[in-house]
């Protein structure tokens, strides 16, 4: 009987796929044919965050549990997901501002800022910020999600567990840290960090993948900028966003700022 229940799920059972393909509903009259581009991009976005918090909650167990291998190739799909976050603008680029424009009032007061999870992300690399959270209502699914990440270790702290469970002396105070802290540069565990990347091969890898991490972050970031600076220049972004101004703030910020401060010592 099981066998049979089995074989009767199809493939488009499986994957929800009449509910998935009815999702992209274009509000333009037309529709404007760009406006159906435009959604499934961003829908595939918010997928790709999902399985991008997924694997983050993975890599803070593997590094708290000590398992190495399991760490570092989680943090190869990361990195995986990444390039592809930023091979998608690729498409979205050959949308000309004229395409856009031609249903961007529907969005109104919808934004990319407002994307929750996205958010989460950015909090699990330590980048908190109250302003970030109190733009969500309070008694909403988005603010809970995000209170719970706010209060939640970041990456960094359970990379910091992580090196501290193989010996090396992290201060205490960074281990005992308020996790709701904005994540900054310590000299002590720089001086850990040249250690390892002189003693420690295995752990060096983990190192210099959180490097490429936090440097994904910032491509997609630069990319983002440089496709709404194409699209709409310096006007005012969806929601009553700064747009660009906002955006270009952005750049070079650093999550993991020990990781990039040792490169010159090494």
């Amino acid at each position: 009987m099981v066998e049979a229940a089995l074989m009767s799920q199809s493939y488009a059972d499986y994957l929800k796929l009449d509910a998935l393909l009815d999702l992209q509903r274009p509000l333009s009259e037309q529709p404007e044919h760009d406006e159906l581009l435009f959604i499934i991009i961003h829908q595939v976005y918010e997928l790709w965050f999902k399985e991008v918090l997924h694997e983050f909650d993975a890599l803070s167990h593997a590094l708290i549990q000590n398992d190495q291998p399991r760490a570092l190739h989680i943090l190869n799909r990361i990195l995986t997901i990444f390039k592809t976050l930023v091979g998608q603008l690729d498409i979205l680029e050959t949308m000309t501002p004229r395409d856009f424009l031609s249903f961007r009032d529907r969005l109104e007061s919808a934004s990319g800022f407002q994307s929750f999870q996205f958010r989460e992300i950015e909090f699990l690399l330590g980048l908190k910020s109250p302003k970030t959270l109190a733009r969500f209502t309070t008694d909403s699914d988005a603010h809970r999600r995000l209170e719970r990440r706010w209060r939640q270790p970041t990456i960094w702290d359970a990379f910091l567990h992580h090196i501290a469970s193989g010996g090396y002396d992290v201060p205490e105070t960074l281990l005992d840290r308020d996790p709701t802290e904005a994540i900054v540069a310590s000299q002590a565990v720089q001086r850990l960090l040249v250690r390892i990347y002189r003693e420690d091969p295995a752990l060096t890898q983990i190192c210099e993948r959180l490097v490429d991490l936090d440097e994904g972050l910032q491509e997609w970031r630069y990319r983002h900028v440089k496709m709404v600076q194409r699209t709409i220049g310096h006007k005012i972004g969806t929601g009553g966003s700064s747009g660009v101004d906002h955006l270009l703030g952005t750049l070079h910020r650093p999550v993991f700022p020990d990781l990039w401060a040792i490169r010159s010592e090494l």
